[in-house]
């Protein structure tokens, strides 16, 4: 019997080493996805905005499930606290404090600026889907952080609402860590650079704390998010990401 087991293991050995080693660009980003985010994920984090001349700092909540929902709600400074953007399937929502005004966005507003940053609202509240609303091929691996690490590029289909006109990304083999993202325009030009790094045990996962935003064309400007504390798969139901509750969030 004993026997037997040594054989069904050694042959079964290489059959998993080979599904290992064919993972499609899409099964990887898929694993990415639910290593760093999980089925939901609530998350205090602070973001600093870093420009030639002054240097601005927020501080937030996030709450998310699956691609679909998602909440960011500004905690401070003070002339923020309570500004909240809302992710409800197709739809976002921008609530605004000073005013009680509740914003649609449109699709045409996903590409600009988020608060002054450098990331934009489809990157903290994010309409695209990096598994379905691109085509992916991989590339040769590289090293990024003493990771060695999947590159993939990812192209948007034409009937993706996507600013770029292509990504790449720098997935960790060994744990699936999101570590590096560049982002090209038409002309194939570099516009962006994101760096996550600083990992950290967060909640029941380790996973990079720092993800810093560096644009290509603009010396000196950079926005940093580090996360402070993180909970993942714990229960939120679709009133929780109401329209409705956007308002009351706290």
């Amino acid at each position: 019997m004993k026997m037997i087991s040594i054989l069904f293991l050694c042959f079964l050995w290489p059959l998993g080493a080979q599904e290992t080693l064919t993972l499609t660009p899409e099964a990887i980003l898929e694993r990415m996805e639910q290593q760093m985010r999980g089925e939901t994920a609530q998350m205090e984090l602070n973001m600093t905005i870093i420009r030639p001349r002054f240097t601005r700092e927020m501080s937030m909540r996030s709450w998310s499930r699956g691609e679909d929902y998602s909440l960011i709600l500004i905690t401070a400074p003070a002339r923020d606290r309570g500004t909240a953007f809302l992710k409800r399937q197709n739809e976002i929502w921008n609530y605004l404090p000073t005013v009680d005004r509740m914003i649609k966005l449109p699709p045409s507003m996903m590409g600009q600026s988020w608060m002054g940053s450098d990331f934009t609202n489809d990157d903290l509240v994010r309409e695209s889907s990096r598994v379905h609303d691109y085509t992916h091929r991989l590339l040769p691996e590289e090293q990024v952080q003493g990771f060695a690490c999947y590159v993939i590029e990812s192209i948007p289909k034409p009937e993706s609402a996507i600013v770029f006109s292509k990504v790449k990304l720098w997935i960790s083999k060994e744990h699936f860590y999101h570590l590096k993202t560049e982002n090209y325009d038409e002309r194939d030009a570099l516009v962006s650079t994101v760096l996550l790094s600083d990992i950290k045990q967060m909640g029941d996962r380790r996973l990079p704390s720092r993800i810093e935003m560096v644009p290509a064309d603009k010396e000196g400007h950079k926005t940093i998010i580090q996360y402070a504390s993180g909970v993942f798969d714990a229960p939120l139901d679709d009133r929780f990401f109401s329209v409705q509750n956007l308002k009351n969030i706290r």
